[in-house]
């Protein structure tokens, strides 16, 4: 079984506004709703390629109900924690003549939470995948992504890590089986600048 979390799942609320004006009311002409975060954005296009998968993580209030619905409707298989405080968060993007975001920030997750999630990563088996995706929220533990590499050591699960920074340097002695900077994280991992490919390949290995 592959399983995906997301710490910090949101509504991504797409409005297309063809004439924005700062300081005025502004009227849409587009709008677009998705269930939002990398390891749900992992979890939508494994389950529309056919491959059975779980999404874990934290949902919190209405807009977490409304990002259960979504996955559900989407076909994939999601096992959230509920937190009883606060809201999952809502990231706007206004397309307009300037491109903006607004990215909300996300409930606090309470230890008892946290602990649920581990009960629940326990139970994987040798052959399961895990693919840990996005940044850490501000309410978490830093090394969250290295407590739980290292509960799973013994285990024989394959762990896929999708991060950025300390966060992914941090995790390498672990050897996941897969890692995915892109140019410009693989960069900032060495304080360098890529001007090719051949510069790519070898800050890579």
């Amino acid at each position: 079984m592959i399983y995906t979390v997301t710490f910090n799942p949101s509504i991504d609320y797409i409005v297309t506004v063809e004439d924005f004006k700062e300081g005025f009311v502004n009227r849409t002409s587009e709008e677009l709703m998705f269930p939002g975060g990398k390891g749900i954005n992992v979890s939508m296009v494994l389950s529309n390629l056919g491959f059975e998968n779980t999404a874990l993580g934290f949902l919190a209030g209405f807009t977490g109900d409304s990002v259960q619905g979504m996955l559900t409707a989407n076909g994939v298989n999601a096992d959230f924690i509920k937190v009883n405080e606060g809201i999952t968060r809502i990231n706007v993007k206004i397309k307009a003549d300037v491109e903006s975001e607004i990215n909300g920030g996300g409930p606090d997750i309470p230890e008892e939470a946290l602990e649920e999630l581990y009960e629940k990563l326990n139970c994987l088996t040798e052959g399961d995948i895990l693919v840990l995706a996005g940044s850490i929220p501000k309410t978490m533990p830093v090394d969250i992504y290295e407590k739980i590499m290292e509960s799973l050591q013994d285990k024989g699960v394959k762990l896929i890590v999708d991060t950025t920074g300390e966060s992914l340097l941090k995790v390498l002695k672990y050897k996941p089986f897969l890692i995915k900077p892109n140019n410009h994280e693989l960069a900032e991992m060495f304080n360098v600048e890529l001007n090719s490919t051949e510069d790519v390949v070898f800050y890579a290995r």
